[in-house]
């Protein structure tokens, strides 16, 4: 059995993952077979009523933490295009540190193990300014976004492919374009729900996950370069 939150193993008689901490015993879905896809996205749903003042200004409240991503990873417009839904395709840093993955993983069939890192940084930030968590981002606890990338075994990653992964998820690009404008909306109505009821409504959530899960997998395969299974066309794990 495998944690669902954050893709650890579980004893057979856990009930707790000693990992992530969240409880598996009693919870549908918490715990299941082997995850299918090596880049697995959950963020927990806000059973608690969400800060209406931090919400209704969460456009100025972020300004600092974008600030911070931006200094680190040197392209805030693609955060900020992850976290509003737009284009969510992008992962920060673009080609400027994509080339020496691919250069290594062509050449040296090494895979530079920090590369990934920072993308759970960057989803942290990207779930504070879609509402879906009141807390400010942690740059090291993961709060209530768990992500789980296997790790890749650089042997037994294609060498050429790392140069047209980009070309090959044209399709996804496309998709996701249309899905980052709608989850724009869905998250322009949740800003109403969460100020008139304190709670975000919860198909909204599940949807705005799930477009961040479809862009997780997408930068995983066509830009954090760890697998070369093609992502599926789903927004659910």
């Amino acid at each position: 059995m495998f944690c669902r939150y954050c893709g650890s193993q579980l004893p057979e008689d856990a009930r707790f993952c000693a990992v992530c901490g969240q409880s598996v015993e009693g919870v549908p879905g918490a715990a299941g077979p082997p995850p299918d896809y090596p880049a697995r996205l959950e963020i927990d749903y806000p059973d608690r009523p969400l800060d209406r003042l931090t919400t209704f200004f969460r456009a100025f409240t972020a300004i600092p933490i974008l600030i911070l991503i931006a200094m680190v990873t040197g392209a805030p417009a693609s955060v900020q295009a992850q976290a509003h839904g737009a284009r969510t395709f992008a992962f920060a840093g673009g080609g400027v540190l994509v080339g020496p993955v691919v250069l290594m993983l062509l050449f040296r069939k090494k895979y530079p193990g920090w590369w990934f890192d920072s993308t759970r940084f960057s989803n942290r930030v990207g779930a504070y300014v879609a509402l879906l968590d009141d807390r400010y981002p942690s740059t090291d606890e993961q709060q209530s976004v768990h992500i789980q990338i296997d790790r890749p075994n650089a042997e037994q990653l294609s060498r050429g492919l790392p140069l047209v992964k980009w070309l090959l998820a044209l399709p996804h690009y496309f998709v996701l374009f249309f899905l980052g404008i709608a989850a724009f909306f869905v998250i322009v109505f949740a800003w109403f729900a969460i100020l008139i009821t304190g709670h975000y409504p919860r198909g909204a959530f599940d949807f705005v996950v799930g477009v961040f899960r479809w862009s997780l997998r997408v930068n995983a395969y066509a830009f954090l370069l760890t697998t070369d299974r093609y992502p599926p066309f789903q927004l659910s794990p």
